[in-house]
C-alpha cells in the first residue's frame, strides 16, 4: 500500500468521523427542541385542563400515544386561539375525545341455519 493510498484512506476516515459528529450534534439539537416543545405543551395543558381531565389524557397517552398527541395539539391550538374561557373539565374532554375519535366499524355476524 503506497503513501498516497494511505493518505486517501486517512482523509476518507476523517471525513466520515466529521460527518458522524455533525449528525450526532444535529440529532441532539433536534431532541432538545422536541423537549422544549413538549415542555411548552405540558405547561399549556396544566393551565387549561382540570386535574381529572389531565389524568384522563395521561391514561390515553399510555394506550394511544399518537391519538393523545393529536388531542394535545388540538387543545393547545384552542387555547392559543383564545377560544377557551375556562378550564376544560373531564366531561368536556370526554366529549371532545368522542368527536375526535375515528368512528368504529360495527360488525354483525348472523348465523343461518
Amino acid at each position: 500500500m503506497g503513501d498516497d493510498e494511505l493518505a486517501e484512506l486517512r482523509r476518507r476516515r476523517m471525513a466520515q468521523l466529521q460527518q458522524q459528529s455533525i449528525d450526532q450534534q444535529l440529532m441532539q439539537e433536534e431532541m432538545e427542541r422536541q423537549k422544549q416543545m413538549d415542555a411548552q405543551i405540558h405547561a399549556v395543558l396544566m393551565q387549561i385542563l382540570e386535574p381529572e381531565a389531565r389524568e384522563r389524557l395521561n391514561t390515553i397517552k399510555l394506550t394511544k400515544p399518537e391519538f393523545a398527541k393529536a388531542v394535545e395539539q388540538q387543545l393547545v391550538m384552542l387555547a392559543q386561539s383564545g377560544r377557551l374561557k375556562q378550564k376544560i373539565t373531564d366531561a368536556q374532554l370526554k366529549s371532545l375525545l368522542q368527536q375526535l375519535q375515528p368512528a368504529k366499524k360495527d360488525f354483525r355476524i348472523t348465523r343461518k341455519g
